[in-house]
């Protein structure tokens, strides 16, 4: 798999704040690449950089091998957290004029805004205006602009402010489906869960500097703690008391006969041992590494960064 995006060394000061901090970043290309990190951390920076609204102190960005300049921007799909549709312009006027602003034909505009009018069932608000429409609504036409001109590169931040969580699976499987036909998708939220669902990588930036980058299932093993989770069944009060005070143990719930528990594994014991161990306690129904979610990597690595 080849690199669509890959940038070096970006640098950005606004007076005496300094945006983003000697940045690198590489971005595979067909990939869900998720952008994290705190508000103010610089990934709003970043993304206006790739978008040639401002540009770096020092360092360099190439999109599929080119420097940014006017030859990148169409091939680029922009949605940003604030969106910028005119209120007072019919919603199919305006996609068939931002189609044409990113270098498609008359034919292919009318073409391409079918489609995807059709595709997510909002044809018949072609001739609705913005003020007519509420936020999820809208969100959905900002969506279709960013997308209609197949760009090989889409950026989305916080695509999914202000869709009920209907909606909000509906855009998620359209990026989903888009970065399955090739496209290279940045995606900037706040929401783990999303990020969990969707991202192949992740990048984590805080203070302006980049903290944590990599395949997401290695960051989230990077961060593990050791600890197991068990569910043991058949098992008396006596018993789990007993286990309870010979292991560090976490307890999740527990009953007469039933203990569900965090555990950390002493470092002379295997995990074949310490299941061993569990079997002797009663009849195992669940037994797994605890792997932290995003969300724990996230703050963990906020707090210590």
């Amino acid at each position: 798999m080849s690199d669509l995006l890959v940038a070096k060394g970006l640098t950005k000061q606004y007076g005496n704040k300094i945006a983003l901090n000697n940045f690198d970043l590489t971005i595979p290309e067909g990939s869900i690449y998720g952008l994290l990190g705190p508000n103010g951390a610089g990934k709003t920076t970043f993304l206006r950089i790739i978008n040639q609204i401002t540009a770096p102190d020092k360092g360099s960005v190439t999109v599929a091998g080119k420097p940014l300049d006017k030859s990148v921007i169409s091939m680029v799909g922009y949605m940003p957290e604030e969106r910028g549709l005119y209120n007072n312009m019919k919603i199919g006027e305006q996609a068939l004029y931002f189609a044409k602003l990113k270098g498609l034909s008359n034919v292919d505009a009318h073409k391409k805004t079918k489609y995807w009018f059709e595709k997510l069932g909002i044809l018949e608000w072609w001739d609705k205006k913005l003020t007519e429409l509420s936020k999820g609504m809208g969100q959905k036409v900002q969506f279709v602009i960013t997308v209609l001109h197949d760009p090989e590169l889409l950026i989305f931040d916080e695509p999914f402010s202000g869709f009920d969580p209907v909606n909000a699976q509906i855009i998620a499987n359209e990026i989903m489906e888009l970065r399955d036909k090739g496209t290279t998708i940045i995606f900037s939220t706040h929401r783990m869960e999303s990020v969990e669902e969707m991202c192949d990588h992740i990048a984590l930036i805080n203070l302006s500097n980049k903290v944590l980058d990599g395949e997401i299932n290695q960051i989230k093993h990077q961060f593990k703690s050791g600890k197991y989770f068990a569910e043991v069944e058949n098992v008396s009060l006596e018993n789990q008391n007993r286990f309870k005070s010979e292991f560090d143990v976490e307890v999740v719930s527990n009953t007469d006969h039933s203990f569900q528990f965090n555990i950390a594994k002493p470092e002379n014991l295997s995990s074949n041992d310490l299941l061993f161990k569990l079997t002797e306690l009663g009849q195992i129904a669940q037994f797994k590494e605890a792997i932290p979610s995003m969300n724990e990597v996230f703050l963990k690595a906020v707090k210590n960064n």
